[in-house]
């Protein structure tokens, strides 16, 4: 979703921070949640590189006793050149599938990008998370769902669907004061042999042209609107989809601005679709509004309070030079603390600036029950390293006999799990694991 050839930060000395949180956040939670959140260790462990590209959220499956990670980017990117780097790779377990050299994974079937103007698949994309039909016991039947990225040359608006985007006023990308900021939305791909081709089955939620931030106030280097980075899960009969709102919340316009309007739409939000309607997905998301979820695929939303930062703890939006807001979830249901764990980062700058990685809780099986989906603790820090962008953290199985038995991937697992991470400096990104993250009740 983004590079790092052309950030630049200052070397700083590394910072590692073991929390044990206490207290959370009562925003949005009724009186008998209102507990303090589990407590955990970040234990230093011998440093796992991973070999191939990693830019979004690792997405993964059990497809009978194999292990496949789905790493990698793939399609028609103008800013950065075409992509093919979307690829898998097989181990008996987690460790061994990761352990992968970068000549051991391989190119799967991916459906072709379509001309400009075309009905189909537009922009690069990246797998973000597998959901695996329980209701195929061959464990072969997967949904992606993925992170998609668009320009105005690659999908030009068309005044009769409100699809697409104009290019005027357009905000500045990652490359230079002439390239083009992406907007991401996200949508679903489907496979029936285990990964091994897949299907495009459309984009299930988005935001259009009216709700992008254009200049002069989007300054930040990053998006000029839209939804992405994604961390899905399932609970109950939907699939609940956790991921940066970067849009105005309404529609934007210039002399109108509001910074203080924008922070307070954004952040990391929450939407759903039917399980049922995965194959089918269009339009068929709802977004939650604040009360319920009411808001359409394509609507105004409204991002979950507890993980906001606060405009007088530095909080922003996420056009502006200076960030101040949590991104990429990677959401996880912990079988040891039966709740729900949710990793992310914090933007502090232009171009993804960050060093920190942060962590939160919510105790509630059932997403869809009242206010449950919104019942997270409020952020605290897990790792530090400043002189550093982290990007990407999510946790990972080990090879251990519970998490081969219980087939855990990084959307289930025990009381120990592999903290991973990619680590950017100018010089040089690497995907890599030195902590393992343990929980204590």
């Amino acid at each position: 979703m983004r590079t790092t050839n052309h950030l630049t930060t200052t070397l700083g000395l590394l910072a590692l921070t073991s929390l044990s949180l206490i207290g959370c956040s009562g925003n949005q939670e009724t009186a008998d949640t209102a507990v303090a959140p589990p407590m955990y260790k970040l234990i230093p462990a011998k440093k796992v590189l991973f070999n191939s590209f990693v830019d979004c959220n690792m997405a993964e499956a059990w497809v009978g006793d194999t292990f496949r990670i789905f790493p990698g980017k793939y399609g028609e990117d103008p800013l950065w050149g075409n992509a093919r780097d979307l690829k898998y790779a097989d181990g008996k377990h987690a460790e061994e599938a990761f352990a992968s050299k970068a000549s051991d994974f391989t190119e799967p079937v991916m459906p072709k990008n379509v001309p400009v103007g075309t009905p189909g698949l537009h922009g690069a994309v990246w797998f973000e998370t597998v959901y695996q039909d329980p209701t195929d016991k061959s464990g072969k039947t997967l949904y992606a769902v993925y992170h998609n990225e668009n320009y105005p040359a690659t999908l030009p608006y068309d005044s009769a669907t409100g699809e697409g985007y104009i290019d005027k006023k357009w905000p500045q990308g990652l490359t230079g004061p002439t390239s083009p900021a992406a907007v991401c939305r996200i949508g679903i791909m489907k496979s029936t042999n285990g990964g091994k081709a897949w299907e495009n089955k459309g984009i299930f939620i988005e935001d259009l042209q009216p709700r992008l931030i254009m200049k002069p106030h989007n300054t930040s280097k990053t998006f000029a609107g839209g939804v992405g980075d994604p961390s899905a899960v399932a609970s109950g009969d939907y699939l609940y989809l956790f991921y940066g709102e970067y849009g105005y919340p309404g529609q934007y316009e210039e002399k109108a601005y509001d910074a203080q309007k924008e922070w307070s739409g954004q952040c990391i939000s929450v939407a759903r679709i039917r399980l049922s309607d995965l194959d089918n997905p269009v339009g068929k998301a709802r977004r939650w509004d604040g009360k319920g979820f009411n808001a359409p695929h394509n609507g105004v939303g409204a991002p979950i309070a507890a993980l906001q930062i606060p405009r007088e703890a530095g909080g922003g939006a996420a056009s502006s030079p200076t960030g101040g807001f949590h991104w990429g979830p990677s959401v996880s249901w912990n079988t040891y603390l039966n709740g729900w764990v949710m990793l992310m980062g914090k933007v502090t700058g232009s171009s993804w600036a960050g060093s920190s990685i942060h962590i939160s809780f919510n105790p509630h099986k059932d997403l869809g029950e009242a206010m449950q989906s919104q019942a997270w603790s409020k952020p605290k820090l897990l790792l530090d390293k400043p002189g550093y962008f982290l990007w990407y953290p999510s946790l990972q199985p080990m090879n251990t006999p519970d998490d081969v038995a219980n087939k855990h991937t990084c959307l289930r697992l025990g009381q120990r799990a592999r903290l991973f991470v990619k680590n950017i400096r100018p010089e040089k990104s690497e995907y890599k694991s030195e902590h393992i993250i343990e929980f204590v009740k």
